[in-house]
Parts: C-alpha cells; structure tokens; sequence
C-alpha cells in the first residue's frame, strides 16, 4: 500500500463542493487532510492518499478532471 502526499488547489466554482469527499468515495482510496485552507473563493489542502498506486493516480487524475491542479510534496528526511 502506498501513501502519497499532494498540495491540491480548488477552483472557485468548486470551493463549496466537497471533493476530498467525492474522490475517496469514486476511487478505492483513503484520503486523510493533513493541512487546509479554505476561504470564499480559494482554497487548498495538503492530502495524503492511500492505496495502490494505480489508483491513486486515477483519483489524482479524477480531481484534475473536476478543475483542481495537483502537486506532489516532497519530504525531506534529515537523519
């Protein structure tokens, strides 16, 4: 099972639309909020998803589709 990190920005005609939500639903995979910000007309989440890899990307794909850009966050471990 994998778990990925990514920074998602909703479009303003989505902001009132639950689409975390909609995505862990349509897809087989766990969304967990890790970090958020949502006002009237932007907003953003850090999500981590988990699940198979292949499937994550479907849903990542399926919130590019519904108007969000999806980027991926990079952890730095320092040992």
């Amino acid at each position: 099972m994998a778990h990925l990190r990514f920074h998602i920005r909703f479009p303003e005609e989505g902001i009132r639309q639950p689409i975390i939500y909609q995505i862990g639903r349509e897809y087989n995979v766990v969304t967990d909020v890790r970090r958020a910000d949502v006002r009237d007309t932007t907003g953003w989440a850090d999500v981590e998803f988990s699940g198979d890899t292949a499937e994550i990307e479907r849903a990542l794909e399926g919130l590019r589709k519904k108007g969000c850009s999806v980027d991926p966050i990079e952890l730095n471990v320092v040992e």
